[in-house]
């Protein structure tokens, strides 16, 4: 092949991560040209309603898998927590690139750390699974929406709207932001996929999968697979406040997940482990054991 589309969100980050996959691909194939599409989604254009409330991760993929139907691009770069379980027909995930900080980042222009925070507190997320895990951890600290792409919730934490502001340390590292972050909220569960970017193509373009082949990383894929099992089992997506985190260590798959009510009051937490050559049904035995343990009444009391 010898051009190529790829298609991306037009925030800042979404042209970095399209642009990261494009430097990549120039690694392996120097001769291929690359041109990056930016296509506004439904995610992007409504920021006065919590995700949640109008229709959850779907609205930030659904425009490009529209243009790649339509044979308009080629693939989509999407971070992965954005790409829901289940993919319309006729699309795949084709790649998972190498995973970077899967934490929460605390940000905030008063206070060092989280536990520094006063009492009623305002804190700053656009996330059910940040704010519940916040609550439960802080009952105390008064939680507001807050929507929009990284410079926007930045530029309304400097003007004082919030204390303190948590959202994904990886792309404040993405975008040269590193200097914010008070501190790594490692307490917090991240979401499925947190920190690694999803390629998305047609389902028949064997071509394209050969090409962005070469950007997958296995021990990712392995984990956020696990994650993402998890996450189908319960039912998951941004309209509940669900966290799941699995990582390879010593030749081992661990993984640990929360389900929580919005308020941070109920919650049921736990973890599992196994070789890497025994994970198959790891994500969603954990989910079944997290369900039947209270879990379900949770998600049930929410709907």
């Amino acid at each position: 092949m010898r051009k190529i589309k790829i298609g991306t969100r037009a925030s800042r980050l979404a042209l970095w991560q399209a642009n990261f996959v494009a430097a990549e691909l120039k690694k392996f194939f120097p001769a291929l040209e690359i041109e990056l599409v930016k296509i506004h989604t439904t995610g992007d254009k409504i920021l006065d309603a919590p995700l949640a409330k109008i229709g959850g991760k779907g609205l930030f993929t659904k425009e490009l898998e529209l243009q790649m139907a339509a044979g308009a691009i080629d693939l989509a770069v999407h971070s992965l927590k954005d790409v829901p379980t289940e993919l319309p027909a006729g699309f795949r995930i084709a790649a998972i690139t190498r995973r970077v900080q899967p934490f929460d980042a605390f940000v905030s222009n008063k206070f060092y750390s989280f536990n520094d925070l006063p009492q009623g507190a305002v804190v700053g997320t656009s996330s059910l699974r940040r704010a519940a895990q916040v609550l439960s951890l802080r009952p105390d600290l008064t939680i507001r929406n807050l929507r929009g792409n990284v410079e926007t919730r930045l530029k309304k934490l400097d003007t004082g709207d919030f204390d303190a502001i948590i959202l994904a340390a990886a792309g404040l590292e993405r975008l040269g932001y590193s200097s914010r972050i008070g501190e790594l909220m490692t307490a917090i569960i991240p979401a499925a996929g947190q920190g690694s970017l999803a390629i998305e193509i047609r389902d028949d373009d064997e071509k394209i999968f050969s090409l962005v082949q070469s950007l997958n990383d296995n021990e990712t894929c392995a984990a956020v697979e696990v994650e993402r099992e998890f996450l189908r089992e319960v039912g998951g997506s941004c309209q509940i406040p669900v966290g799941v985190f699995a990582s390879v260590v010593g030749g081992q798959m661990n993984v640990r997940a929360l389900i929580a009510s919005p308020d941070g009051k109920n919650f049921v937490s736990d973890s599992s482990s196994a070789p890497l050559e025994k994970i198959y049904l790891l994500g969603k035995n954990l989910a079944r054991r997290l369900l039947d343990c209270g879990g379900k009444k949770i998600l049930n009391d929410i709907t």
